[in-house]
């Protein structure tokens, strides 16, 4: 079995947008992995991903929509943002001087247990609390 993975927002955003089909194909790619069990999303990621259709896209999806995305999204295991989520984020921002809410992506990603973080927001192959971050669409 592939080592789990978390998936942070701008995989899902790539994955609704056409805009460009090479990074469009990698986040889907990796968003079927994950719908197969093999990453996890936080809280987190999903509200930004809800907040990036709605207020970033040219023409946002309506209520159904987006209640449709998130039916598809469903099967993926979700990680909730508790107080110790939040209090390792605090611990990841002052050790690894990280915004903020890119610390509640490493502790919860560290929370669900993943080896790697997918992102193209983090540096390509830093670690944090010995889980790896990897630009999938470098």
């Amino acid at each position: 079995m592939a080592e789990l993975g978390f998936l942070d927002t701008n995989v899902l955003v790539y994955a609704y947008q056409n805009s460009d089909s090479r990074k469009q194909r990698v986040a889907r790619d990796l968003l079927r992995r994950a719908l197969a069990g093999e990453s996890v999303i936080s809280s987190q990621v999903l509200s930004e991903f809800a907040a990036t259709l709605l207020h970033k896209f040219p023409s946002p999806p309506g209520a159904e929509d987006l209640a449709e995305i998130f039916d598809r999204l469903e099967p993926i295991r979700l990680v909730l943002s508790d107080m110790q989520v939040v209090r390792r984020a605090v611990q990841a921002q002052h050790s690894y001087r990280l915004h903020f809410y890119d610390s509640l992506i490493v502790a919860a990603a560290e929370r669900a247990g993943c080896m790697r973080i997918w992102s193209e927001d983090f540096n390509h192959g830093q670690e944090y609390f010995g889980v790896r971050v990897e630009n999938p669409f470098r």
